[in-house]
């Protein structure tokens, strides 16, 4: 089984791209940060986590800062790569960072 579901912060977002087959393609940065419990104790937990959407999600419109939950599998970045990267299936809006002007 691989399957991930985490709540984090959209840290940053690349430019929408496309895939050798025509799909769209919108690579993210994740940033973590939770409580745990483990073995009786409470944890702090931070990680970054580099996430895809793929096809009609790629068009969702994210911004940095908002904050989503997301549910999805583990995956190598490449066949040359080992660098893991999570393909996200669903996604939830938590909360939608508004941009200000000043």
């Amino acid at each position: 089984m691989n399957t991930l579901v985490i709540a984090a912060t959209v840290q940053k977002i690349e430019p929408l791209r496309y895939t050798p087959a025509g799909l769209p393609l919108l690579r993210l940065q994740l940033q973590h940060d939770s409580e745990q419990q483990e073995a009786g104790l409470n944890r702090k937990v931070q990680c970054q986590l580099p996430a895809v959407l793929i096809g009609e999600k790629a068009s969702l419109p994210l911004q940095s800062g908002d904050k989503i939950k997301a549910k999805g599998f583990l995956a190598q970045r490449s066949a040359k790569s080992t660098q893991v990267v999570m393909h996200i299936q669903e996604i939830q809006l938590i909360q939608h960072t508004e941009l200000k002007e000043l």
